[in-house]
């Protein structure tokens, strides 16, 4: 390929992670569409140090060990020079000890307690933690909420995720019940039928994707979606499309990335990412936004370092927070991008901004 200027170059090549099977695989085709926009609008410019960009996609919905072991492969070819995307959570661990510092790895999400800092690790998505407690404070200035019911899926990151939520709740809000629900689950009688439930202002999700939109569709025929809250940290565009329009009632979510189409900018993101696939592609949800920035903050922390080598790019970081590029800022705290966060509303099957926090 020639890019701007005339110049050919070797290709960068990155792996980008998806979740393409299980529960978590209904972000799994919005991501890839999301990473093949970024990718067309790097190219389109001057590239990485100049170079082409070339994305693949591999899943990283399966299990840990086969994940490691293809991102091992494909980087003792030493031709593999970053890692992106959206990885299940527990998977990130596995990409992160394959990595080993080697080649950079920036995660659509944020920190989630699930591992510490890492050399060549950033994480350039929402904290789940922090942003939870922002809509739920936000739910307690507006309407009064303060007892909540976490429903989680019943797996690593859930099991760390929810006591956590206790302790950083406490004490204007009480957490009152924790179900943890096997993945796949189709049943949710035990969490609807507790009477603990009753005594809730509101339900805390941490299901992943399609066991969120299952559990959506039964609170809803238990006829408590128009007088309980929904909140949580894993609903996204397409967690609501799959819950149906009635489903959706209620819902509060926090988040710094999902696109609203009021804002000129976020329209014309919207609108590049139609045009690049004819207007047949997946709802550009919040997990999609972070697999394109981590493309983009990819591009920007390696052009701002002059290199791949992870630590020339902590070298950056460590010399200015704030790195420029073409799609923008990324401001760093520490490796995490820090963004402001938003109280978003579902309407139908999309999110209405409310308000920033």
């Amino acid at each position: 390929m020639t890019l701007p200027g005339g110049r050919q170059h070797d290709a960068v090549e990155i792996v980008n992670i998806a979740p393409l099977r299980g529960a978590g695989a209904i972000i799994g085709p919005s991501c890839v569409a999301a990473a093949n926009l970024a990718m067309a609008e790097i190219n389109s410019g001057t590239g990485i140090l100049g170079r082409e960009v070339c994305v693949t996609t591999i899943d990283g919905g399966g299990p840990p060990q086969r994940v490691y072991d293809e991102v091992s492969a494909l980087l003792a070819t030493g031709m593999v020079h970053a890692v992106t995307g959206i990885p299940m959570p527990e998977n990130r661990g596995a990409i992160m000890r394959a990595a080993a510092g080697r080649a950079p790895c920036l995660f659509g999400v944020g920190h989630d307690g699930l591992a510490g800092a890492e050399p060549g690790v950033f994480m350039i998505g929402e904290h789940p933690g922090s942003q939870t407690l922002v809509a739920v404070d936000w739910l307690y200035r507006e309407f009064g909420a303060r007892r909540w019911v976490v429903v989680a899926s019943d797996y690593l990151w859930s099991r760390r995720m929810a006591p956590v939520l206790r302790e950083v709740l406490a004490p204007r809000h009480s957490v009152v019940a924790e179900h943890y629900v096997p993945i796949g689950a189709e049943n949710f009688d035990a969490v609807l039928d507790d009477p603990r439930l009753d005594t809730a202002d509101g339900v805390i999700l941490l299901l992943i994707g399609a066991d969120a939109a299952r559990f959506n569709r039964a609170f809803t025929a238990a006829g408590r979606a128009d007088r309980q809250f929904r909140t949580g940290p894993t609903i996204d565009e397409n967690v609501l499309l799959a819950s149906g329009l009635d489903a959706n009632r209620n819902i509060y979510v926090p988040s710094s990335v999902i696109p609203d189409r009021r804002s000129a900018g976020h329209r014309d993101l919207l609108d590049r990412y139609l045009r690049l696939h004819h207007g047949f592609a997946p709802a550009f949800s919040r997990f999609a936004n972070g697999a394109y920035r981590s493309l983009h903050a990819l591009r920007t922390a390696v052009d701002t370092a002059g290199s791949f080598e992870t630590a020339r790019i902590h070298g950056a970081l460590a010399d200015r927070a704030v790195l420029e590029g073409p799609s923008g800022e990324f401001t760093f705290r520490g490796d995490q991008v820090v963004q402001p966060t938003y109280v978003a509303r579902a309407t139908g099957v999309d999110f209405e901004t409310l308000t920033l926090v």
